[in-house]
C-alpha cells in the first residue's frame, strides 16, 4: 500500500515538474515576440487615415510637422498642437477649438507600425472608451 502512494505522490511531482517547466517556456517564448514599433518614423509626415466607430468609417488627412497638425476632415481644417509622452503616445489639443468638444484634448497611442502606416488607439484624455484607426503615411 505504501508503495502505491508513493508511486502515485511521485507521478504527481513529475507532473507538476512538468507543467511548471511548460509554463515557464511558454511564458519566455511569449516574451521574446513582443510587436516592435518603429514610432518615430510617425513623428512627421503627410498621412491618410481611417477610423471605425459603430459601423461608419471616417477618413481625413492631415500634415503633422515639428509642432502642429494640420487636419482635413468633412471639408474643414482644424490645427493642433501636440506632445510626445513618449515615442509612441502623444496628446492633440485644438488650437481653435469651436466646440465644448473641441476643448478636450486626444490621446493617441501607435500600438503597431509597418513600413507605411501604423495603427493606433484614440481618446479623449480621461475616458476608458477607446478607439481604433489605421494611418497611411503618403509622404515625407
Amino acid at each position: 500500500m505504501m508503495d502505491h502512494i508513493k508511486s502515485i505522490l511521485n507521478k504527481h511531482l513529475s507532473l507538476n515538474i512538468w507543467l511548471a517547466l511548460l509554463s515557464s517556456s511558454t511564458l519566455l517564448l511569449c516574451s521574446c515576440n513582443t510587436t516592435e514599433r518603429n514610432c518615430k518614423f510617425y513623428n512627421t509626415g503627410e498621412f491618410i487615415t481611417h477610423t471605425q466607430v459603430n459601423d461608419t468609417i471616417y477618413t481625413s488627412s492631415f500634415i503633422r510637422n515639428d509642432s502642429i497638425q494640420i487636419e482635413i476632415f468633412n471639408g474643414k481644417i482644424d490645427t493642433s498642437s501636440y506632445r510626445w509622452i513618449n515615442d509612441c503616445e502623444f496628446v492633440l489639443r485644438t488650437l481653435n477649438p469651436k466646440s465644448r468638444l473641441d476643448l478636450k484634448n486626444i490621446h493617441i497611442k501607435i500600438l503597431t507600425t509597418t513600413d507605411s502606416s501604423y495603427t493606433y488607439e484614440y481618446s479623449f484624455v480621461g475616458d476608458k472608451r477607446k478607439e481604433i484607426g489605421t494611418a497611411l503615411k503618403i509622404d515625407d
